[in-house]
């Protein structure tokens, strides 16, 4: 699966792990040129290579998808780390892997958010 960590998913702990699975990986925090970058520009990014976008930004993203939703912008999926600590690298990648497990296509992300929260990580 194809997938773009933001900047506070560790492209080192995590996105490593998610590439030695398989998975084609991009990690903001590893590209020094994306640095920066709003969150509006983050998600077409992500949307533009047909990427999942991994993020811990619950404040926002939310918010985010319900505009691009109500302008009737598609995105490539996006899955919202929630209430697991920037540093618990193996509980975010056996949350992402789980989602990735239940949804093994991109057509079946193609506008759907979704949520690794640590119940869900450690289901």
């Amino acid at each position: 699966m194809r997938l773009l960590l933001d900047a506070h998913v560790s492209g080192a702990r995590v996105g490593r792990r998610l590439a030695a699975a398989g998975h084609d990986v991009r990690a903001l925090d590893q590209e020094p040129e994306l640095e920066g970058l709003d969150d509006d520009a983050v998600l077409a990014l992500a949307t533009h290579e047909r990427r999942i976008l991994v993020t811990h930004n619950v404040a926002d993203f939310p918010s985010i998808l319900r505009e691009w939703a109500a302008a009737g912008r598609s995105h490539a999926g996006v899955l919202l780390v929630y209430g697991i600590s920037h540093d618990e690298f193996a509980l975010v990648v056996r949350g992402v892997e789980r989602w990735l497990q239940l949804r093994p296509t991109h057509e079946e992300w193609l506008d759907f958010p979704a949520v690794v929260d640590r119940a869900f990580a450690s289901g």
